[in-house]
């Protein structure tokens, strides 16, 4: 039926969330400015960002910048280009003071090394946030990458994947039992209740990624998914692969937050990014699929007292482009 025979228009497409990126600005805010961090969390919720994203590190290493330094410190902070100095704070208890500031806005950890810590340890802080947040924290675990931050923390390197597939198995029952009991060939215990729970039995949305779509990782994103978010594009034969595995386990690919973002082209070492080159690279995403995008504020902006307006152009920019 045609739309002048009474039939109601298309409804245009809903624009992507926005994530806003709070590490890795240390050209926008001087890194022992926390408060600024929490600061631009709150600019950002009253912008229309839905989410602000944390990532970490405990400690870096020698060979932590074994492939060069970006020649822009706007650039993102990748795996082996970073300095050892490089500053990264708590993540989770950076997202606690986020949490008590702000009342909408999803607090995303990414990036959670959690092989560097106890699972039982780890779940009761992950739920005590998700409970004080009421239900916003997505927490996005990893291995990571630094063989030195391992082996500061006396953790095997070598078995970082082992141990993260135990974390998960460890906080599911530590998330919906009570008394809860595990047994992992690293991790085990017998009856221990974790309260407070956190805000829903399942515990915080969970998200993965990393540089490529291995098998772990794909088993992991079935078992315990909400939103996968690699580093970089992935392949058409990625996606592929992903929805087949998820239709097998009776699991849709529409139930994972499929979660891309911008990069910067800066011109030389010390200028920013052009802002509407950035934003181009949005409609293809969401052509294939990606509901959310990443953005990190430092590479369009120098100027911090700026972010409240830039974020404001940002969300109005990317409804346009949606619409």
């Amino acid at each position: 039926m045609a739309v002048g025979d009474g039939a109601a228009p298309p409804a245009p497409p809903a624009p992507p969330r926005l994530v806003l990126i709070l590490s890795e600005n240390w050209t926008l805010v001087p890194h022992r400015d926390l408060r600024s961090l929490v600061r631009m969390a709150v600019e950002a919720e009253e912008a229309g960002f839905d989410g602000v994203m944390v990532s970490e590190h405990v400690v870096l290493g020698p060979g932590a910048g074994a492939d060069g330094l970006p020649e822009n410190p706007r650039d993102y902070a990748l795996p082996h280009n970073q300095d050892p100095s490089t500053p990264w704070p708590d993540a989770l208890s950076l997202l606690s003071a986020i949490a008590s500031a702000t009342s909408r806005i999803r607090l995303i950890a990414s990036s959670i090394i959690a092989p560097l810590r106890h699972p039982v340890l780890l779940a009761k802080q992950l739920a005590t946030i998700d409970l004080l947040s009421e239900g916003r924290l997505v927490v996005q675990p990893t291995v990571s990458w630094h063989r030195a931050e391992y082996g500061a923390l006396a953790v095997p390197f070598e078995r970082r994947g082992e141990l993260l597939d135990e974390h998960l198995e460890a906080w599911r029952a530590l998330w919906r039992d009570s008394p809860a009991t595990f047994e992992g060939r690293h991790y085990r215990f017998r009856e221990v209740s974790l309260e407070p729970k956190p805000f829903l039995p399942i515990g915080p949305a969970l998200w993965f990624g990393g540089q490529r779509l291995h098998d772990r990782m794909l088993r992991r994103l079935v078992s315990y998914g909400s939103g996968f978010n690699p580093l970089g594009g992935p392949t058409d034969e990625d996606l592929e692969r992903l929805r087949s595995a998820m239709a097998q386990a009776d699991r849709n690919i529409s139930e994972l937050e499929m979660v891309g973002g911008t990069r910067g082209r800066f011109p030389d070492a010390t200028r920013v990014a052009d802002l509407g080159e950035a934003l181009a690279q949005i409609p293809p995403q969401v052509a294939r699929g990606f509901t959310t995008i990443c953005i990190k504020p430092s590479q369009f902006l120098d100027d911090r007292s700026a972010l409240g307006v830039w974020c404001r152009e940002v969300v109005e920019r990317v409804g346009a482009l949606a619409g």
